[in-house]
């Protein structure tokens, strides 16, 4: 019985995981020689946020490229009551979009080095499938080196 549990978690458990701490990711990022991929979400409101994560983020050919190649950090912007955040958390989202994202634009996407040196950024969700926003990140992380 526990090893259907392993098999069955392994196969629809709980996908990549995001962080909410950006200098730990960053951190996490140099000592392994991975981008960071930062994601500014509204995930109760932002209908093209939701459709991004749904369609892009959550898909099995996004996952298995950024196990071995990314650090992922998601600044979400709940609304609704229910999904508010820690204050801590509510802060350091604050403090990484007047950053990166002073305008407050929703979805917004940045490929960034470990040093937290802008690559490329994706403003809206992207009219692609996952593989070709795989190809678009491989593109850039190429033509930066």
């Amino acid at each position: 019985m526990k090893l259907i549990t392993i098999v069955l978690f392994m196969m629809f458990g709980p996908g990549l995981t995001w962080s909410g701490d950006f200098e730990a990711a960053r951190t996490d990022a140099a000592s392994s020689h991975k981008y960071l991929l930062v994601n500014f979400s509204g995930s109760d409101w932002c209908g093209p946020c939701i459709r991004l994560r749904s369609t892009i983020l959550e898909a099995k050919d996004f996952e298995a490229y950024a196990a071995d190649h990314l650090v992922l950090v998601r600044a979400d912007f709940p609304r609704q009551k229910k999904n508010q955040l820690p204050k801590d958390q509510v802060k350091r989202n604050e403090a990484l979009a007047d950053k990166y994202n002073p305008d407050g634009k929703f979805p917004y996407t940045l490929l960034l080095d470990s040093n937290g040196k802008v690559i490329k950024t994706w403003e809206g969700c992207p009219d692609e499938t996952p593989a070709q926003f795989v190809g678009e990140i491989e593109q850039q992380l190429h033509a930066s080196h």
